[in-house]
């Protein structure tokens, strides 16, 4: 288990993969409203 292993956490890094073991950070999408910013009616 190490730089060339595929499966583990370092493997993955040293390839420059994702996977199980070192899945992507999500991104927070932001709400449509927020981005145009308009106030909504009572």
């Amino acid at each position: 288990m190490g730089k060339g292993d595929v499966k583990s956490r370092r493997g993955k890094i040293a390839n420059g993969t994702f996977g199980a073991r070192r899945p992507r950070k999500i991104k927070k999408r932001i709400k449509v409203e927020d981005k145009i910013s308009i106030k909504k009616k009572k």
